[in-house]
């Protein structure tokens, strides 16, 4: 958390409260994470060095930077790789742009695509991530998940979600609630109808 600049990551009018523990607007009605809830999605997940992560939801970049950090640390050989998926074109160049000013860009694979659906060129990931809320978890999340891996969605009604952690065990998941918390609304196939 104290390694990567999250200054680099807001707008600019919001540069002054980046280090706030709130969320933060960003582009087309998106936010950033409050640094809180950034800690306890990747706590959750058990990310270590090595891994293999995929995110559904790039934002600004901003938590695919911290999991970078974690499976491929900065001055270290690269070891792990993240894989983030952005639906929104304009939210992905904005991503993109941050992730290079701040020193990311080597360590992460950006891509523009429906990711309620999973990554569209890669599977076999070690932990997962979800940065917004679903109204269930999508199956071909669950499918790309290797076996003893972790996935961290927001799941439930649009206004109130529980943050829950499955972990895939021989084919089986076992799931944990982690907190109550809101996020905004997954996009997509496997997201909510009204988005």
């Amino acid at each position: 958390m104290l390694q990567v600049p999250r200054e680099e990551f807001v707008l600019p009018q919001h540069r002054d409260e980046a280090y706030e523990d709130y969320p933060l607007p960003i582009l087309e009605g998106q936010t950033i994470s409050a640094p809180h809830m950034c800690a306890i999605m990747c706590e959750a997940a058990e990310i270590k060095k090595g891994d293999r992560v995929l995110e559904i939801g790039t934002g600004s970049g901003y938590h695919a930077a911290l999991c970078a950090e974690i499976v491929s640390p900065t001055g270290e050989p690269l070891e792990g790789i993240v894989l983030t998926v952005e639906m929104i074109r304009r939210l992905a160049y904005f991503a993109r742009d941050n992730l290079l000013r701040a020193g990311y860009y080597d360590r992460i694979h950006l891509i523009v695509a429906d990711g309620s659906a999973g990554a569209p060129v890669r599977s076999g990931f070690d932990k997962i991530l979800v940065t917004a809320a679903a109204p269930s978890v999508p199956q071909p999340l669950v499918e790309q998940l290797n076996d003893g891996g972790v996935l961290v969605i927001p799941v439930g009604p649009r206004w109130q979600q529980l943050l829950v952690k499955l972990k895939k065990q021989r084919g089986e998941l076992a799931r944990e609630p982690v907190t109550y918390c809101v996020f905004v609304a997954l996009k997509g196939r496997y997201g909510y109808r009204e988005c």
